[in-house]
């Protein structure tokens, strides 16, 4: 079945006023945000935490983390996407024009964070580890992130962060601690 023409007409029209929004996003990044103080932040978090990971991972489990990381990574971005949709927050500058200005902290920081968690003392209650990671991500890096110009909360609590912080990353340290993995 066909769409009706005026709704094509009005997707259309949509998608165009998208595509002038990331030429104009992408015009203001290379005039005012490369190189720029908030980019080298950026930049510096979306690389270094990896570089550290690698080196300081427990190889037999990289598997297991990179699995548990991906979820973080999945949902935190999934959930970012929603917000940014939605208005209930923005952020202000980006490693990469075409890459969300996100990156560094769903694609970076929150799995790596998880990751590195869920090794250490992995025989430690989960609860108490998901509630520092949610402490910190949502009362900690979220303030720094806007006291650093770099993200703009507009109808959004810091206590909902703290919530939905808790329940990513006991899933994530679920996921991470099956007995399932096994050869194929």
């Amino acid at each position: 079945m066909k769409m009706e023409q005026s709704v094509t007409n009005k997707m259309t029209e949509a998608y165009n006023l998208i595509e002038k929004a990331n030429d104009m996003i992408t015009s203001v990044f290379f005039e005012s945000v490369l190189f720029s103080l908030q980019w080298w932040i950026g930049f510096i978090l979306a690389v270094v935490p990896w570089i550290l990971w690698i080196f300081l991972r427990k190889k037999d489990s990289t598997w297991r983390l990179l699995t548990a990381g991906l979820f973080v990574l999945f949902v935190s971005s999934w959930f970012d996407v929603i917000g940014i949709s939605l208005g209930l927050w923005h952020y202000h500058s980006e490693v990469v024009p075409t890459i969300p200005a996100f990156f560094p902290w769903d694609f970076t920081l929150l799995p790596v964070i998880a990751m590195a968690l869920i090794q250490i003392k992995p025989t430690a209650n989960p609860l108490v580890k998901a509630i520092i990671f949610s402490i910190f991500s949502s009362y900690v890096a979220e303030p720094i992130f806007q006291w650093l110009d770099m993200y703009d909360r507009e109808h959004w609590k810091l206590y909902y962060s703290f919530f939905i912080y808790i329940i990513i990353y006991l899933i994530a340290n679920f996921i991470a601690n099956r007995k399932s993995y096994a050869t194929l």
